[in-house]
């Protein structure tokens, strides 16, 4: 008797399993109509990259620290340049940095960094471009005082199309300061992990070095309200979240994802990606 109550009792154990398999396989099947439905798809928000004037999608990596050559030159494909000139601090070895891809394509331009041993390894690695004059290399500590000095003392045109800004800390008093020459287009480091509903800096120090810690720049409002001060758009920030990118605003037109504020174009920090493939050397490359 025991055991036929037990079987008794799988039985309808199983048929209640198979009801609900055959349940959830119903559900499926309506769930797969309900989002093949035209009106349904219509009402799903499109993925953030799927917008043809997001700058994130464009991104790759040649000389880059990640993926801003990709985007530096989707920009430029938007707004043409006009003397492919360009003006980076910060540049470490200058074999990982946001210019050197537009060097080896032909442009000439201006790098400043306060390494004595990363300018003597530019100078070294990069000697053929800066014996041509396409490249000039100023070993040099920058402030808020000197950098519009330095700027004439490399000689560069007052009109140029990119600058290039990454110093792990002051960038955003860096930019604030700069008179001596004007961009068409700015690209800067802002501090990821500081979210857009925070507008802060990291307090001015002259002597000024990177902890390796989270404490360092501004955050992307930040940014976004002295680009705006001085007559630029936020346009877009690559996908690891290291730089900012902005435009000029009478070039900005149509050719670019509006707002242009930190809300609209933030990206998070993800710092691990896009860190694969070889070191970068310099040979240097030669015109064909």
């Amino acid at each position: 008797m025991a055991k036929k109550s037990l079987y008794a009792r799988l039985k309808g154990a199983l048929i209640k399993y198979l009801n609900t398999v055959y349940e959830l396989l119903d559900l499926q099947r309506e769930l797969v109509t309900f989002l093949e439905n035209e009106s349904w798809a219509a009402a799903i928000q499109k993925p953030p990259y799927d917008d043809p004037r997001r700058l994130t999608r464009f991104g790759y990596k040649v000389f880059s620290q990640s993926d801003e050559d990709g985007i530096i030159a989707e920009i430029f494909r938007r707004i043409g340049n006009e003397n492919r000139v360009f003006f980076e601090f910060g540049v470490g070895n200058g074999l990982a940095n946001n210019t050197l891809n537009l060097l080896v394509g032909g442009w000439r331009g201006y790098w400043i960094d306060g390494s004595a041993e990363f300018v003597a390894k530019i100078n070294h690695s990069l000697r053929e471009y800066i014996q041509r004059g396409q490249l000039q290399v100023l070993h040099d500590f920058i402030t808020q005082d000197s950098i519009n000095r330095q700027i004439r003392q490399l000689g560069m045109p007052p009109m140029i199309d990119l600058v290039s800004i990454d110093i792990d800390g002051n960038d955003y008093w860096m930019w604030q300061a700069m008179e001596g020459v004007s961009a068409r287009v700015v690209v800067i480091e802002y501090n990821a992990t500081l979210r857009p509903t925070h507008s802060v800096v990291m307090r001015y120090n002259d002597s000024n070095e990177w902890d390796r810690t989270n404490y360092f720049g501004a955050s992307l409002t930040a940014l976004e309200k002295l680009g705006r001060q001085k007559g630029y758009s936020l346009v877009g920030c690559n996908y690891t979240g290291v730089n900012a990118f902005f435009v000029r605003d009478d070039l900005v037109g149509d050719h670019f994802l509006a707002p242009f504020t930190a809300a609209t174009h933030y990206e998070p920090a993800r710092y691990l990606t896009l860190r694969a493939g070889h070191p970068s050397g310099m040979g240097p490359y030669v015109d064909v």
